[in-house]
């Protein structure tokens, strides 16, 4: 439930155009078998910083940064 906390519906709707957004630039890069669990992960941090973006695009690239960021480390 990464969305559960969000209780603005412009911040729910940011937060799953984001989500889409960002998931559409990396899906293809994460094995088909990982790709629930990454989803889920993703969503995670988009919920996590839809309150410091500025709007759906900067939500999609912080978001993407800390997804990157995370499989390098």
């Amino acid at each position: 439930m990464p969305f559960s906390s969000l209780t603005d519906y412009i911040d729910l709707a940011r937060a799953q155009a984001a989500l889409e957004a960002a998931w559409n630039d990396v899906s293809t890069t994460i094995p088909e078998e990982m790709a629930q669990k990454e989803r889920k992960r993703l969503a995670y941090m988009v919920a996590t910083l839809v309150g410091t973006a500025e709007n759906e695009a900067d939500l999609k690239e912080r978001a993407l940064d800390r997804f990157r960021q995370s499989l390098v480390a």
